[in-house]
């Protein structure tokens, strides 16, 4: 991926995150003449003028790796701002392709392990794109407890087995000592299915109970300045237009959940963005999103269609067997 120290405009540039069978990404080593040399990247590079993102993906993927995609989707749009201007980092998720991927323009490539990218040296436009890699589709969001904490958990237990890895504990009605106790015993389950849980409660409780990460609901989102937690745990953000969008980047939130796009049975007043807003919205955020509101299992290709991470949800997501 190749730019001059400087350009007018946005830069429109078209990348692939290559997925092998093992889980694992392609990344390649920009040469140390070129900007931002030495740093590590996904194939592809800019757009020709009157080019389609189609044929500049297919062009750089020939160009750079010797292969031909079959199939993909959009993983990401992200814009970043840097000093010698704007990039629209432009990220498509690749599983499939004919030929085998090697540096044909000499650069070193190499197949890494998406929770091993954290460790890797990039530009700052693909921070974004790290995030997306590692997250899932689907984002559980927890009902409020109702009956015995034994039942709750075997409902968490189910959800896990049917697939959900990336686990929001809410629990509005519990106290402080029945959330804190449920949220250890959360943890222990979501340890068994190697899944990430995240607690919408006090960022300083997430080590102590065995989370993996934080969710800020709007009041938290709005009373921060900077990130809560290390960069070794998640942090999430409930938002509902661009402004909270904006906060959860300047925050230094991973990703964000925007709502309500749909009408839902949890939130019966609040008016539904409705997909069009939504992917207006999500096409100027700086980091990934997931749709909320009213989200079925099957929704996740449209959320994609519409720029979105995947899809979050209560109800559809939950003690499914």
């Amino acid at each position: 991926m190749q730019a001059s120290n400087s350009w007018s405009g946005v830069l429109h540039v078209v990348a692939a995150a290559l997925i092998d069978g093992h889980g694992r990404v392609l990344l390649a080593r920009r040469h140390e003449h070129l900007h931002q040399g030495g740093l590590w990247e996904f194939p592809g590079g800019k757009l020709e003028a009157g080019e389609s993102v189609s044929a500049a993906l297919t062009r750089e993927l020939k160009e750079e790796l010797g292969i031909e995609a079959n199939s993909g989707r959009s993983l990401i749009r992200a814009h970043h701002h840097y000093p010698e201007g704007t990039v629209l980092l432009d990220v498509w998720r690749i599983e499939q392709w004919q030929g085998i991927p090697h540096g044909r323009e000499n650069q070193v490539v190499e197949w890494v392990a998406l929770d091993d990218l954290p460790q890797r040296s990039f530009p700052a436009a693909d921070v974004p794109v790290i995030a997306a890699l590692r997250l899932p589709s689907h984002y559980l969001i927890t009902p409020d407890p109702e009956g015995e904490t034994t039942r709750y958990l075997n409902d968490l237990k189910h959800s896990l087995e049917a697939g959900a890895r990336l686990i929001q504990l809410r629990a509005k009605n519990c106290g402080r000592v029945a959330f804190r106790k449920l949220a250890r015993a959360a943890s222990g389950v979501c340890a068994e299915f190697g899944a990430k849980l995240v607690l919408n409660a006090d960022p300083e409780w997430v080590s102590e109970l065995g989370a993996q990460g934080v969710h800020l609901d709007s009041r938290r989102l709005h009373a921060l300045s900077k990130r809560p937690l290390g960069s070794e745990f998640w942090v999430g953000a409930s938002c509902h237009g661009p402004e909270d969008l904006e906060q959860a980047y300047a925050v230094g939130a991973d990703f964000a959940v925007l709502s309500p796009v749909q009408l839902t049975a949890s939130h019966p007043g609040a008016a539904a963005i409705g997909w069009k807003c939504f992917a207006r919205w999500v096409e100027e955020a700086k980091l990934p999103v997931y749709a909320l509101g009213g989200m079925a299992v099957g929704d996740v290709e449209m959320a994609w269609h519409h720029g979105a991470q995947g899809i979050a949800a209560i109800r559809s997501l939950w003690g499914r067997k």
